[in-house]
């Protein structure tokens, strides 16, 4: 154990004497972040994207439904967030949105609550709501279609909640054929007085645990997908050693002395794994220093960046373990970074890409890792953070399994 130890506090030393090294893992992360910070108003007063975000809505239902969505985006829990505006021309609602004066535009359709609430006699057409969204703003578009698909999830549950409930009476015996229609009836009426029945779940923390006043800082998304992106650099750097350190013999020369294949391999890992952690905390420590961004819970935030950490490793080792020269890491692990860091979000928000590529992401450790960062932006704690962490603990140790088998003892020692 202390001679793994030993070898990961080694690179440790030489990964941060190496001057390239450094202005990849550290000033590259951090003036990116700069620029983005520049580019969406952050350091000038600007809008963060995030919050009174320009929605224009289109009510052409004036029912029970669309007025409750209408309702919903004029509620105190999203003043802060988003800043609606009413019309009553869908065409005028899109121009705003090409003209970049708004976000997106919520258009509710006529017969959009008698498509889920069909008074009785009527048959039930399909009316769907759309979001004209403004591709410049993905951001902020992106979560005024979050708050539109939570609406129409807790519609549709509510509508297939009385469905159930009907036949579930049906089988029990409790009512009859003939007096199924008028309980359905019945239950129209009481989602007609009360749709949402109040159940909405879109609510955002407005302070902290300790009080403290809480708004969403653009940089809590922008700064950690920086890092993310590059820290996929620093574990391809790490494993670019290991086969350097082959081709040169200094790792057979290692096992003449009284150290197995295992601990060089668990030492190189773990140099790996503290390079990476040691990455991530500086570019959090430099953020939170030069530009007051406060990344959430403490806690939340060390968990994720080692799980984070563990997960890239995995990655950066796998690359390793299928390369065969230095070089060759290098390239691989280049292409790896560029693409898990469009795929994961540190660019455009994943909810704003197509199904595939969402789909694709859940292999990043980026699209977890921020998913997780996001999360303590918006006040959440270590244990809003189980499904992340989970999901890149397990992406870690699969990956390091694999290499394990790939990149044995006779290829470790093979010039």
């Amino acid at each position: 154990m202390l001679k793994t130890f030993l070898i990961g506090i080694k690179d440790l030393r030489i990964a941060f004497r190496d001057r390239a090294a450094l202005i990849f893992m550290l000033a590259a992360p951090f003036a990116l972040t700069l620029g983005m910070g520049l580019v969406t108003g952050r350091f000038n007063g600007g809008s963060s994207g995030l919050s009174n975000i320009p929605v224009v809505i289109v009510n052409l239902d004036h029912e029970q439904l669309g007025n409750t969505l209408v309702e919903l985006f004029n509620s105190e829990d999203l003043a802060d967030l988003v800043e609606p505006t009413s019309s009553a021309d869908p065409e005028a609602a899109r121009l705003l949105v090409d003209d970049d004066d708004a976000a997106a535009a919520i258009i509710i359709p006529e017969g959009f609550t008698r498509s889920v609430i069909p008074q009785a006699g009527e048959q039930a057409t399909e009316a769907k709501i759309e979001v004209y969204a403004n591709p410049s703003r993905p951001t902020s578009a992106g979560v005024i279609k979050a708050i539109v698909d939570e609406f129409i999830s807790r519609v549709d549950e509510g509508s297939v909640s009385g469905q159930v409930s009907i036949v579930k009476l049906l089988r029990s015996g409790r009512i009859t054929p003939q007096e199924a229609q008028a309980a359905g009836t019945e239950l129209t009426q009481r989602l007609n007085n009360d749709p949402l029945d109040g159940a909405l779940a879109i609510k955002l923390n407005a302070s902290t645990a300790d009080g403290e006043a809480l708004k969403f800082d653009i940089l809590a998304y922008l700064a950690p997908g920086m890092a993310l992106m590059f820290l996929m650099y620093t574990v391809s750097y790490g494993g670019r050693s290991i086969l350097t350190e082959k081709a040169q013999g200094t790792l057979p020369r290692l096992l003449v002395s009284p150290t197995n294949s295992m601990q060089i391999l668990g030492g190189k890992v773990f140099g790996i794994f503290l390079t990476g952690a040691a990455q991530m905390l500086i570019l959090i420590g430099a953020t939170t220093l030069f530009f007051n961004l406060k990344w959430g819970d403490s806690w939340g935030v060390i968990v994720l960046v080692l799980a984070a950490v563990f997960g890239a490793t995995g990655w950066g080792m796998l690359i390793t373990a299928l390369a065969r020269t230095p070089a060759q890491v290098g390239s691989i692990g280049s292409a790896i970074m560029l693409i898990f860091g469009i795929m994961g979000g540190s660019f455009i928000s994943i909810e704003n890409m197509p199904a595939a590529v969402q789909t694709f992401s859940k292999i990043t450790p980026n699209a977890w890792a921020l998913n997780g960062f996001t999360t303590l932006g918006l006040g959440g704690t270590l244990a809003d953070l189980s499904t992340p962490i989970t999901a890149l603990l397990t992406m870690g140790s699969i990956l390091f399994l694999a290499s394990v088998v790939l990149f044995g003892k006779k290829n470790l020692v093979q010039k």
